[in-house]
């Protein structure tokens, strides 16, 4: 059984171990909505315990819009592998409409609520048996749904701002806990006095469950009247007295709210009562980073459990633990494409032929989509073209790091989605070599043997255990070299397995088990081998079409269609082969160098007969 959001919780507080959970809004843009991607990547990094998605009107909430509450909360949590909730509010909206909301949210892998009755304007009055407050779609979750969505209630540690007093705000969230409510998370405030004052007249009344603090970092001058103004708060004088004389300066505020905020959570953490932090982030990361990072709560290296960044979505993590080494450097394609299917490869890899990949069609959508403009791609890989070796230079750019003529460095390429890989970084004085000749890489790894499974580099999995993983090469090149690497590739066998095919498929060779794929990872930790990463030949003609498509699609597409820039990349996608290889001999030292060497001869021997 998967553990739930609020079991996570309650392990943590009776253990101790500190937390912190992190607060996001959707934007009003699709562009806005791109670039919050990045930072849910970004700030995966530090290790929050969940995420939270407000409700919000920008986009349609609970509808299909990329910038819908849903969709975004859905793209965290199956495409950034984050635990998420979503808030949700219920004034105003029928019982068909809150259950349809519910069934979409439940659809996406989303298990975990924040109830709210939501903003009540000047016009809003009961409606019999209707929605009225949060106590109210608490029931009715608990009532249509059991057990299967942990719900969070909010809590108001000055009091809720519509509530005739305290004391009847309190016996209000006594309500919403009794009524299935499993974790309190509160409005902001001020001093570190005001929650606990408010935690000990929450026990008094017998609400037992884990009470999380809201914290806002003040950043802006702007962002304090608006949230204050939004949650009928009154600014302390002594914060005041401190804001005023800088109110207009950025910088100056964010250094006093990021260091009144750290001093506000250690003293909360000091306590003894508070095990967890709520932060509302306004989308932003700088501020939050830093005040976790002052607390020693930000893990920048958080242990990964697999090779690969694992799903936040509770059935695939559960069912997934296999995956092709070719999407290594686009895993949010990855999950795009195998999102409908029923069963995940699990354990030793299966029959790979019986789950079908979805197309790749969707590239408008925000979490494939490329966050970066066309004249920034421009600059990056070549405002003209005018041969193959422009572009040969493009991707040596962007092994080595080096400033190209355009002046910018090459942070990217349509085939790698989160920049240069520490491992592929190992190999970087290699790799250019190679790829100034025209041999383009676009994946690899080196060999490994038995390094622990705490390698900073290599390491994932329980503590104690040794990663071996096989020599891996993925590359473009020419006819030529094509031709040249089938003279040489037998003098290899068995030892190194190969993949090479052309984009349209005519050309398809192997020296591989077709129906059999090659696991090129494996873990020894007091069980069997685990081979969660494999060299898959039928996977691989699926990731052709992809592969070779992001030559036009990404790369092409960046030039005028009667340009020669378009005719050099659509050359290149149409005439040029995509290969895999594979060294299977992963305690000594790799051959696939040498196989590269020899087939660079090769090709010029040719030339010169």
């Amino acid at each position: 059984k998967q553990e739930s959001l609020t079991e996570k919780i309650l392990s943590r507080v009776k253990s101790k171990d500190p937390f912190f959970s992190l607060e996001f809004f959707p934007p009003r843009t699709e562009q806005g909505a791109a670039n919050l991607i990045g930072r849910f990547d970004r700030m995966r990094q530090g290790g929050p315990l969940f995420v939270d998605i407000t409700w919000h009107p920008a986009g349609d909430p609970g509808g299909d819009k990329i910038t819908s509450s849903t969709k975004i909360a859905g793209t965290v949590l199956n495409y950034c592998s984050l635990d998420t909730m979503l808030h949700m509010t219920c004034v105003k909206q029928t019982e068909e409409t809150i259950k349809k909301n519910l069934e979409k949210t439940k659809n996406l892998g989303i298990r975990n609520i924040l109830a709210l009755r939501g903003d009540a304007d000047e016009n809003w009055g009961i409606t019999e048996g209707g929605f009225n407050y949060g106590v109210d779609l608490v029931r009715f979750i608990k009532k249509e749904y059991g057990d299967y969505f942990s719900i969070c209630v909010a809590g108001y540690p000055n009091g809720h701002p519509d509530s005739t007093s305290y004391q009847e705000d309190l016996l209000h969230l006594k309500e919403k806990i009794d009524a299935g409510g499993e974790f309190v998370i509160t409005q902001l405030f001020f001093t570190a006095d005001e929650f606990l004052t408010f935690v000990k007249d929450c026990r008094e009344i017998g609400i037992t469950c884990p009470i999380i603090p809201g914290i806002f970092p003040i950043q802006t001058n702007r962002s304090l009247v608006q949230l204050t103004k939004l949650s009928k708060l009154t600014i302390p004088e002594e914060i005041q007295k401190v804001i005023e004389p800088i109110k207009d300066n950025d910088a100056a505020i964010r250094k006093y709210g990021i260091d009144l905020a750290t001093d506000m959570c250690r003293s909360l953490l000091n306590s003894g009562e508070v095990h967890g932090l709520h932060m509302y982030t306004l989308n932003l990361e700088a501020a939050t980073i830093q005040i976790l990072k002052n607390l020693g709560l930000w893990c920048q290296d958080v242990a990964k459990t697999l090779p690969w960044k694992t799903s936040g979505n509770p059935e695939r993590r559960e069912n997934e633990t296999v995956r092709p080494i070719f999407w290594t450097d686009r895993p949010k394609s990855y999950i795009h494409r195998t999102q409908k299917w029923d069963e995940f490869p699990n354990g030793r890899w299966g029959d790979s032929a019986s789950p079908a990949f979805g197309e790749l069609r969707d590239y408008h959508l925000f979490f494939l989509r490329c966050r970066t403009s066309k004249d920034r791609l421009r600059a990056q890989w070549g405002k003209e073209l005018t041969s193959e070796t422009d572009v040969w230079k493009v991707f040596q750019n962007f092994i080595t790091g080096a400033v190209n003529e355009n002046g910018v460095k090459v942070l990217e390429t349509p085939w790698n989605d989160d920049g240069l890989s520490q491992e592929t970084n190992l190999m970087s004085k290699k790799l250019s070599q190679y790829n100034a000749r025209g041999v383009l890489t676009i994946n690899s790894q080196p060999n490994v043997n038995a390094v622990p499974s705490t390698h900073p580099i290599f390491g994932w999995g329980d503590k104690g255990g040794y990663i071996s993983q096989k020599a891996y090469l993925e590359f473009f090149i020419n006819k030529r070299y094509a031709e040249a690497l089938k003279v040489v590739l037998p003098k290899y066998h068995p030892r190194v397995n190969y993949h090479m095919i052309n984009r349209c498929g005519a050309i398809d060779h192997t020296n591989a088990d077709r129906s059999r794929p090659n696991a090129v990872w494996g873990i020894f930790a007091g069980k069997e081998i685990i081979q969660p990463t494999v060299v898959d030949p039928i996977s691989f003609i699926v990731w052709k079409d992809e592969a070779f498509g992001l030559w036009t699609e990404r790369w092409a597409s960046l030039y005028a269609a009667d340009s020669n820039s378009r005719k050099v990349i659509d050359d290149i996608a149409d005439n040029y082969y995509l290969v895999n290889l594979v060294d299977n001999d992963y305690p000594s030292e790799s051959v696939l160098w040498n196989v590269l060497d020899e087939m660079i001869a090769e090709s010029q021997d040719s030339v010169v007969k």
